[in-house]
């Protein structure tokens, strides 16, 4: 009894440790005969049994995202590396090693389930193990620019697009335009280049969009560019509209000053003439959402599709009338060369035309550029997740817990490790917070369960009882002194 004490005293700072008690029991009885008839006189103790006391422990908080507590129930497991051994343990204090292993402090590996883009297990319970510290590169293929255009502003140029010079050192003047917005969106190979978008008020007079139809009032001329020496497009480069990837107009509604109406134009990448209108087609392709596309070439024989979304959406993604190019634009015609229509629907987030300083409201894009591994963190239900420095947070593994019907069969085995026994029955694993498993809490540690003064109480009534017992020794050899006297 004092042993187990004893230990349990020795480890009360000890993380993740379970304290043991005592329990005895009496032995067997011996028949004597009295007055009254049989009767029996008890032959003293014996211990009956030593149990482990799997109470929760308090919790001390860290500032270590990998230290790891289980509230309630369940275990961790462990394993050597390369090993098929399992041990199971309450201390979570683990750690990254060199080789990407997680690990406690003796150098055993944590066991999880790998997890896909999506949070969802991957194959069987295995060690936990970081293979790689990058987050691979995502091309841009979504461009959002949400902008309000002064609506008292006036026309700077007679065409925004003629107003472009790749072959300049200056590609636009700044008296060409009368707002401009810049989002930065990245390649293939995670390299970053800045998509520009300029804006002009329509010249009615000059402009190559005007079909004599089209409120010129309240239109705007744009185009979507990239810096012309990014541009790889092969009938694009040494040409003066190298850069420009797409062109058109943005109508404004009268009363409202909302976005109302939109039109798109792509030149194809190979096209031998990028300056002639004629080939200039109204955009082909569009997004799933119902955005005009347009293709880039930033990286040498990858073509790079983006849409780009102004705040109104085709709900058909679908040209439902007008002129196929803007070559074939006529004013003098109005109902077969004005421009091209669809079914536009406003977003909630959309452009406006009002009476303020033109100014960018909101812009966004969905690439990102190569990322390296920042830090680690889990999650109460045990999935690890990791944050690279280009913004993205990734699924990594989700940490497993493991349950025993019969937690006292489990044997110790030191290191705050315990093995399995046909006793206690086969692990039972599962995800945490899951089928009567604890939830994990992170940036802390399970503290030992032992109480000291509950333990000092225990020690001092172990030490009077067997005082009190040994009297008894010395009592019965009294009274046999006392007899050996009598005889003499």
């Amino acid at each position: 009894a004092m042993g187990v004490i004893g230990d349990n005293i020795a480890n009360v700072n000890t993380i993740g440790f379970k304290s043991s008690r005592t329990t005895f029991e009496d032995v067997l009885s011996q028949s004597i005969s009295t007055a009254s008839g049989s009767s029996q006189i008890g032959r003293g103790a014996t211990m009956s049994d030593v149990d482990t006391l799997f109470q929760q422990g308090s919790f001390e908080s860290t500032s270590n995202a990998t230290d790891l507590a289980i509230s309630d129930n369940g275990f961790f497991i462990v394993s050597p590396q390369g090993s098929e051994t399992q041990y199971y343990t309450r201390s979570g204090q683990f750690r990254f090693d060199s080789d990407g292993y997680f690990v406690n402090p003796a150098g055993y590996v944590a066991m999880g389930w790998a997890l896909d883009e999506d949070g969802n297990d991957e194959g069987t319970l295995a060690e936990i193990q970081l293979s790689t510290f990058t987050s691979p590169p995502e091309a841009t293929e979504e461009v959002t620019a949400i902008t309000n255009l002064n609506a008292n502003d006036t026309s700077r140029s007679t065409s925004l697009f003629g107003a472009w010079d790749a072959t300049a050192a200056d590609t636009i003047g700044d008296n060409a335009y009368g707002y401009q917005t810049a989002v930065r969106v990245y390649d293939s190979l995670g390299n970053s280049h800045d998509i520009t978008v300029f804006y002009d008020k329509m010249d009615p007079a000059n402009s190559e969009y005007y079909d004599g139809v089209i409120d010129a009032h309240n239109t705007w001329e744009y185009i979507v560019t990239c810096d012309p020496d990014a541009d790889q497009r092969a009938g694009f480069i040494g040409q003066v509209q190298q850069g420009v990837l797409m062109r058109g107009t943005l109508t404004y509604n009268s009363s409202t000053g909302a976005l109302s109406s939109l039109t798109a134009f792509t030149c194809d990448p190979n096209t031998p003439d990028p300056s002639d209108d004629a080939n200039w087609e109204a955009a082909t392709d569009w997004s799933t959402n119902g955005y005009p596309e347009f293709t880039a070439n930033f990286v040498s024989g990858v073509d790079q599709v983006m849409s780009v979304q102004f705040g109104a959406r085709s709900t058909g993604a679908a040209w439902t009338g007008g002129v196929a190019n803007i070559g074939d634009i006529d004013p003098a015609d109005p109902l077969a060369g004005n421009i091209p229509t669809s079914s536009w629907e406003p977003q909630a987030l959309t452009s406006t035309q009002y009476a303020s300083s033109s100014t960018t409201i909101y812009q966004t894009q969905d690439g990102y550029g190569t990322g390296f591994l920042e830090n680690v963190s889990v999650d109460t239900d045990g999935v690890m997740v990791g944050h690279y420095s280009n913004g993205q947070i990734l699924y990594l593994y989700r940490v497993g817990l493991a349950k025993f019907n019969n937690n006292q069969a489990l044997s110790k085995m030191g290191g705050n490790l315990w093995a399995s026994t046909r006793a206690s029955g086969d692990a039972i694993t599962g995800h945490p917070g899951e089928n009567g498993l604890g939830r994990i809490s992170p940036n802390s540690l399970e503290q030992s369960n032992v109480d000291i003064a509950s333990e000092f109480v225990k020690m001092i009534s172990t030490q009077r009882g067997f005082q009190a017992n040994s009297r008894i020794i010395t009592t019965v050899d009294t009274m046999l002194q006392e007899l050996i006297n009598l005889v003499r």
